[in-house]
């Protein structure tokens, strides 16, 4: 059972939206921070935006106003709701868990297998 697991990306047009889901794993008992980042061919990986366990959140200036991030902490599940999406969104993207606590003990940092969005023009 892997810990992270996102799914939700495709194809979409410039304009459209999508909503990215990221599912942690049964072992995994909270979150303090969920991340969202994205790397798009021959760039490095970057910040797209962070959620507490609180629900406190923070997005690159590149998507702020654009996506949302939220969590459902009861059902282990973080959302990446984007809108007015641009060609320039084109990338992979992870989740990300950092300070995990785990039915095992404390992990700090998990990563997904990441999900391709590309958005057409």
């Amino acid at each position: 059972q892997v810990p992270l697991v996102e799914s939700g990306g495709g194809l979409v047009q410039a304009g459209g939206s999508l909503t990215l889901s990221c599912a942690a794993s049964g072992n995994i008992v909270a979150i303090e921070v969920v991340g969202w980042y994205r790397q798009a061919p021959g760039k490095q990986r970057e910040l797209v935006g962070t959620i507490t366990r609180g629900g406190n959140t923070h997005y690159a200036d590149s998507v702020k106003g654009r996506f949302t991030i939220s969590r459902d902490n009861a059902k282990n599940l973080a959302y990446l709701q984007m809108s007015s999406l641009k060609p320039e969104d084109t990338a992979v993207y992870y989740c990300n868990a950092d300070q995990v606590l785990t039915r095992s003990g404390v992990r700090y940092d998990y990563w997904g297998q990441g999900t391709q969005v590309t958005v057409s023009s």
